[in-house]
């Protein structure tokens, strides 16, 4: 681990109970949902001042956690960069907002919930941003069902039917 990233990750173990992980030079911290917004604001007060990526994990048909939401966290004046994981159950997924502490998870934490049906609590605006309003269902989800259409290439010309308004006679 980064020596400088060192006494944050601490800081964070002490206080609020996150595991540490480490691969391949990347640290990871896994926090209980209760204390993301309270990790957010020490990871703010101690200089990361951007919140790079918000998105999450789906590990169905595992419910229990089913989902871990991600968090990156960037501190372009000590380059440094933390990860930190929060585990959401299955059954009515949520976590609260940081939105007010990070002005760009804002618009994240809505793809949050329209891609995977994850309720951002307290937020301001929580309404889809990428699907339609009235879309059921979240795409990134394991268990949303796929459409499937054939793809056409030259290898199957001979299935095209050439008689489509768009093709000359």
């Amino acid at each position: 681990m980064d020596e400088k990233l060192q006494p944050i990750v601490d800081q964070l173990v002490q206080g609020l109970g996150a595991v540490v992980s480490e691969f391949r030079g990347d640290t990871s911290l896994t926090l209980p949902r209760e204390s993301i917004v309270q990790a957010c604001q020490q990871l703010h007060d101690l200089g990361f001042e951007l919140l790079s990526a918000l998105t999450a994990v789906d590990y169905w048909p595992q419910e229990n956690p089913r989902f871990h939401v991600i968090y990156q966290f960037t501190s372009v004046a000590k380059v440094l960069f933390l990860t930190v994981r929060v585990p959401v159950p299955g059954i009515n997924p949520s976590v609260p907002t940081v939105s007010n502490i990070y002005k760009s998870a804002n618009w994240r934490e809505r793809e949050l919930w329209d891609m995977f049906g994850i309720k951002v609590t307290g937020h301001p605006d929580l309404r889809r941003i990428l699907m339609p309003a009235d879309w059921e269902g979240h795409p990134l989800r394991k268990d949303y069902p796929l459409g499937y259409e054939e793809p056409q290439y030259t290898f199957n010309i001979h299935d095209i039917d050439l008689r489509k308004p768009y093709a000359k006679e």
